[in-house]
């Protein structure tokens, strides 16, 4: 779920809830992720929205077919900088190294750069979108 200014804005969960069944991350109080659908939203820690309905533990992320992550950057490999509590890093995991769901960040323009910092438990994502350049499909994936 987007929130201030990331990109995808405040419709697209709904937009894509129109379209197919839509996961939603719940924040632990260790940092890791769960996982519920999308329905009635409430404040969560940090600043979130959550959904309310019931959680479905944190592998739910290994039954989607597409994963969108938020990113402050992405560099042309995929690596990801995320905010830095590991998160998604922790999510991305749980997925297989090959096949699997594409993994896209949203991004705004000006975040899709040369090179990011990494770590060696980063994982990349399979694709960007950003409000000029569309969709960029990286040698990682093909779509």
């Amino acid at each position: 779920m987007p929130i201030g200014s990331e990109p995808g804005g405040p419709g697209l969960v709904e937009a894509l809830a129109a379209q197919a069944r839509v996961l939603l991350p719940v924040l632990l109080p260790d940092g890791d992720l769960d996982w519920a659908a999308f329905s009635t939203l409430t404040a969560g820690p940090r600043g979130l929205l959550e959904p309310v309905g019931p959680r479905l533990g944190i592998s739910a992320i290994t039954t989607a077919d597409l994963v969108l992550v938020p990113g402050l950057a992405v560099d042309r490999a995929g690596l990801r900088m995320g905010r830095g509590g590991g998160s998604y890093d922790r999510a991305l995991s749980r997925l297989p190294a090959s096949g699997g769901p594409l993994v896209v960040a949203l991004l705004h323009d000006g975040e899709l750069v040369e090179s990011v910092p990494a770590e060696p438990h980063d994982r990349p994502v399979h694709a960007v979108i950003t409000p000029a350049e569309g969709l960029t499909v990286f040698a990682n994936r093909s779509v």
